[in-house]
C-alpha cells in the first residue's frame, strides 16, 4: 500500500487544498484525492510540483508500507 502523507505536509503548513491547487496549477480534486488518500493513480508532473511547492523529497510526500 502506498501511504500519501500530503495532509500532514499541507497542516504543517496551514496550506488549503485549493489555494495549493491554483499556485501550482493542478486541478482542485487531484488534490483533494492525495489529500484524503483516495487517488488511484497519479500523473508525475503532479508529484513534481507538489515537491517544489513544498520543498519536499518525494520520500517525505509518498511511503510504501506493507
Amino acid at each position: 500500500m502506498i501511504k500519501c502523507h500530503l495532509s500532514k505536509l499541507m497542516g504543517e503548513r496551514k496550506l488549503k487544498i485549493a489555494n495549493v491547487a491554483r499556485d501550482i496549477g493542478v486541478h482542485r480534486n487531484t488534490i483533494a484525492l492525495l489529500y484524503y488518500e483516495k487517488a488511484k493513480r497519479v500523473d508525475l508532473d503532479v508529484l513534481d510540483k507538489l515537491c517544489k511547492y513544498l520543498s519536499c523529497e518525494i520520500s517525505d510526500l509518498l511511503e510504501y508500507r506493507d
